[in-house]
């Protein structure tokens, strides 16, 4: 880990100088990059406009700013209340992503995480490298009708993320991210951690079981049926037997 720390005039700036050798405070706006895309949402994702492609192929990063969902995010956006800089949303998920990228688990790898205070509160962004040729879950299943082979694929990764004590806050079919080879990977750890095995396995495949109904509620012609889940599910079980 080459992790280093840089204090600024309102918070700090975390960041692997590996990755990027000189950081401030423009990186983590728009405008700091010589190319800047929103990266935005389909069927019903949200996305609420807080994460950008940033930088130039074929060094390309994300660039995510925190903002609040669900009702609380209507009232406050994007603000947190502040009790340290290591428990700051943006450097708990960079030290998360830094140990399951050691770890040669399927992660964006974290480039830089900073937060600014203001008082009590502060907000804060993330950037991570972006990882090439992925697509959401939601957007593979309404290109590709996929085999049993594949679900039974996806339960086992998702076994392996378990295995390993990582949980994933909000894992859904856009946070689960499909590669070329048809691997698994994880985006957006906001909230993630590592934990013992408990109640939380089970409630994290029910996030994504209600994620996957929903949008096929939006979409029907979407290529998931009851019979996928059920592969699925086989999959990931027969992972935990053979571990």
């Amino acid at each position: 880990m080459t992790e280093t720390v840089e204090k600024t005039t309102t918070g700090a700036i975390l960041y692997d100088k590996a990755i990027i050798n000189q950081i401030s405070d423009d990186r983590f706006i728009p405008g700091g990059w010589p190319h800047a895309e929103v990266l935005g949402g389909t069927l019903g994702s949200g996305g609420r406009g807080n994460t950008m492609f940033v930088g130039n192929v074929p060094r390309q990063f994300v660039l995510r700013h925190y903002r609040r969902g669900g009702l609380i995010g209507r009232l406050i956006r994007d603000h947190y209340v502040f009790s340290g800089a290591d428990k700051t949303r943006s450097f708990m998920e960079w030290r998360l992503l830094d140990k399951l990228s050691a770890s040669n688990m399927r992660v964006p790898r974290p480039a830089a995480a900073r937060y600014c205070q203001r008082g009590t509160f502060y907000t804060a962004d993330i950037i991570t490298v972006r990882i090439p040729g992925v697509v959401a879950l939601s957007q593979y299943i309404a290109d590709n009708d996929a085999d049993e082979a594949f679900w039974h694929s996806v339960g086992a990764s998702i076994y392996e993320f378990h295995a390993a004590g990582v949980y994933h806050a909000d894992m859904n079919a856009y946070n689960l991210q499909v590669d070329k080879s048809g691997a698994l990977w994880m985006l957006d750890f906001d909230k993630g951690s590592l934990r013992p095995p408990g109640r939380w396995q089970q409630m994290t495949l029910g996030r994504l079981h209600r994620s996957l109904r929903k949008i096929v509620g939006l979409d029907p012609t979407l290529h998931f049926r009851a019979a996928n889940w059920e592969q699925l599910l086989e999959g990931y079980f027969n992972a935990s037997r053979s571990a």
